[in-house]
């Protein structure tokens, strides 16, 4: 194929603020996690597939299989979809007051 560029499980974009490895990284439609720190619009190597341990809002519980969101304001995984973005699926059950869930972008 003549028009084929990448796979595209990992990208390399401007990074919208200052990151670190293993942040949550969401520019537009583009959601993942970055491979590396980068400061403010330097470019930023993101995984756009996989399975991530992500903190959550501890009092939010996830079944295998739900939605899950990113509350940007708290940096943490929640099930609110209101006012969050969607970045994934759980793979794994999390229980209220545990403090991560397994999320597959």
């Amino acid at each position: 194929m003549r028009n084929f560029v990448q796979k595209g499980e990992n990208l390399t974009i401007p990074a919208p603020a200052a990151i670190a490895s293993g942040d949550v990284v969401i520019v537009g439609e583009i959601v993942g996690i970055a491979a590396g720190d980068a400061a403010e619009d330097e470019p930023c190597d993101v995984v756009t597939v996989g399975v991530f341990s992500l903190d959550k809002v501890a009092a939010d519980a996830f079944a295998v299989g739900d939605a899950v969101y990113w509350d940007s304001a708290n940096k943490l995984a929640t099930s609110t979809a209101s006012g969050n973005t969607k970045i994934g699926v759980a793979v794994k059950v999390a229980v209220s007051g545990s403090a991560a869930v397994e999320v597959k972008l």
